[in-house]
């Protein structure tokens, strides 16, 4: 069975899935996105995405498509449609189909939404948790609403590409204090060397991953702390543990940063831990 795709009320074949020229999103990134992680055909951490996709719109002033309930019938037959038990799904929703023009159209111009689902390889996934990924590092040049996930992704898209040539996972975005803020697609967390967990807090130009918030849940839970206070590339490389979180990655540890191996080079018991803890939390409360 090929892939479905859902645009703007209707299922169609992948390879047939089309917007139109003036839609806001294609032409002036005037969009917002949400990703959900599929576990057994139902997705994780539903709640926080949908809050924060109500929020990203709330921001740009973008309606709502449909009611948060029937948004879920939509996607779950997205799912259903595709046939994936473990994958990724994929919501983006545009302000509209317009004349090309910056300032807002009227009301009449209703939001467009695209979703898409594609299945992901989970021993594939563990295999590389497993052995544990290289980050690179990179100047923070994006605008600064970064907390909205806007579709305006070209540094994110860039910094991906620096990593992949450099044999890299991910590239971390670094302030101008010297501080990373935050990953191309993903959070960044340490284990210092005084064995005390740190991530940025999100007051700063980062976006509130949803993974991020439910591993702090995770951690609360375990009885552990977590310093929400930036770091450097250098803390970074000289931490005990390092790695990142995301949708796509889960909790996936980070074995180098920017060449220079982190402890001995493979995954901190810490860091494999909680991917379990949080793995079997969102598994059990997907919908």
């Amino acid at each position: 069975m090929g892939r479905i795709a859902y645009v703007n009320g209707r299922f169609v074949p992948h390879g047939q899935a089309v917007v139109h020229i003036e839609d806001r999103g294609y032409q002036l990134a005037d969009a917002v996105y949400e990703v959900w992680s599929l576990f057994d055909g139902k997705l994780a951490d539903a709640e926080g995405h949908f809050a924060r996709l109500e929020r990203s719109l709330e921001e740009l002033r973008i309606a709502m498509p449909m009611s948060r309930r029937a948004l879920t019938l939509v996607l779950r037959e997205a799912v259903r449609r595709n046939r994936v038990r473990d994958g990724l799904l994929y919501l983006q929703v545009s302000r509209g189909v317009a004349p090309r023009d910056h300032a807002f159209p009227g009301d009449e111009v209703r939001p467009a939404v695209v979703i898409t689902v594609k299945a992901i390889d989970r021993a594939a996934a563990e295999a590389k948790a497993a052995k544990g990924v290289g980050v690179v590092t990179t100047p923070e040049n994006r605008w600064g609403r970064c907390d909205i996930k806007t579709v305006g992704l070209l540094p994110n898209a860039l910094a991906k590409q620096k990593a992949k040539e450099a044999g890299a996972a991910e590239a971390w975005f670094v302030d101008e204090l010297g501080f990373v803020t935050e990953g191309a697609s993903s959070n960044a967390w340490i284990v210092d060397t005084d064995g005390r967990l740190r991530t940025r807090d999100t007051n700063a130009n980062i976006l509130r991953g949803i993974t991020r918030h439910t591993l702090l849940e995770v951690i609360a839970g375990e009885g552990l702390a977590v310093d929400e206070r930036p770091f450097t590339p250098a803390e970074a490389s000289a931490a005990k543990e390092v790695f990142i979180t995301g949708a796509g990655a889960l909790v996936l540890p980070v074995v180098a940063v920017d060449g220079r191996r982190v402890g001995d080079g493979t995954p901190g018991p810490l860091a494999t831990k909680l991917r379990r803890l949080y793995i079997e939390r969102v598994r059990a409360g997907a919908v």
